[in-house]
This record gives structure tokens, sequence and C-alpha cells, in this order.
């Protein structure tokens, strides 16, 4: 056992959930699916679907840098039509965020990174390689792409990141805020306002 491997703790993974089925922890794939049904052949750490551009990529950012053996992160299928969350994904791998949290150059909706610091995002930067291949729907083309970076095995990280703790949240009502997103709040008047 290595010095990574005593630091490993299984129930410190994936702590935020979400829509994904979790397979062999110490694999170096994690398969992001967009608008496609498909279960890989291989035993790869993690795949799942992506939805949203801004907390459904926060999950994915979270769930992957918990595990030091994901090294790859291949985005496959038909982007959301909106949303374009996989490109968006992507654009955080590579530009991270501005001021604002904006994840720079997204081409999403609203691509807002507000529940993980920019320390995990720089983490999941160094940490994986995305491999782009949206707009793929074929499984062969997929399977065999997750088998080539399967094979270059390129070992663990360092230890897991910790981008979350959860805890308990004071429950809110109607009457404290209307928020249409974690940045925009509806005021009673129907006017909207940009939190400051």
């Amino acid at each position: 056992m290595n010095k990574d491997d005593e630091s490993f703790d299984e129930n410190n993974l994936y702590l935020w959930g979400g829509d994904f089925v979790r397979g062999d922890i110490k694999n170096c794939v994690a398969v992001v699916l967009l608008n496609i049904k498909f279960q890989p052949t291989q035993d790869v750490a993690l795949y799942g679907s992506l939805k949203t551009e801004n907390i459904g990529i926060e999950k994915i950012v979270a769930n992957i840098i918990s595990n030091p053996y994901i090294r790859y992160v291949i985005i496959c299928g038909e982007d959301i039509r909106g949303h374009r969350s996989g490109m968006s994904l992507r654009a955080l791998y590579e530009n991270g965020i501005d001021e604002n949290h904006r994840i720079i150059n997204a081409p999403g909706a609203i691509p807002y990174i507000e529940n993980i610091d920019i320390d995990s995002i720089i983490r999941f930067q160094q940490q994986v390689e995305i491999i782009n291949l949206i707009d793929v729907t074929d499984p062969v083309v997929i399977n065999k792409t997750i088998e080539e970076h399967i094979q270059k095995k390129p070992g663990c990280f360092g230890k897991p990141f910790i981008a979350i703790r959860l805890k308990t949240v004071q429950k809110k009502t109607l009457e404290d805020t209307r928020a249409l997103h974690s940045r925009i709040i509806l005021t009673y008047m129907g006017k909207i306002q940009k939190r400051k």
C-alpha cells in the first residue's frame, strides 16, 4: 500500500451525490453523459448524466476531485440545448471562472459556479484531462476511447480533495427570498435585481 492509499477513505467519495453510477473507485476514467443512454463496457470509476451548466457542473467537479484516481473525464453525447452543459464543463476546465463566478467563455445560459471555490476548480484542472467526445453517440467509439485511457494507467494524483463539507442549512421561507438563481432575486413587486 502506498502513501496515497493510506489517506484514501471511501466514505469521503462522491459526497455531493447526483445522477451517476459508481464503479471501480481506482479506475482512472469517469464518463459524463449528455443526452445519451450509455453504459460503459468497462468498470469505470463512475459515469452519469450532466444536465445543467451550474449545479450539475459543481457536483461533477466536487465528486471527481474527491477521488484522486480519476485522471480522465470523457464527455460524450449531444450537448443540452440552451444549457450547453458539456461545452460549459469544458470551458470551466480550459478557462476557469471570472470575478463574478461565471465560467469564462461558457456558452450556457447561466454558467455560474457558486458552491465550490477556486481551489477546487484548480484541483480539477490539474488532476484530470478532459476528453471531448461531445456530439459523439456511437457506443463503439466511446468504449474504445474509455479503453485507450484506462490502458494509460496514470496513477493516483495524490490525496483526495474535499470540495464541500455537508452541513445543516437553515430553512428559508418564501418570505425570506424568492430565488430564480443564486445570483438573482425576484422581489415581491416582480422586479429582478442582481445581488451585489
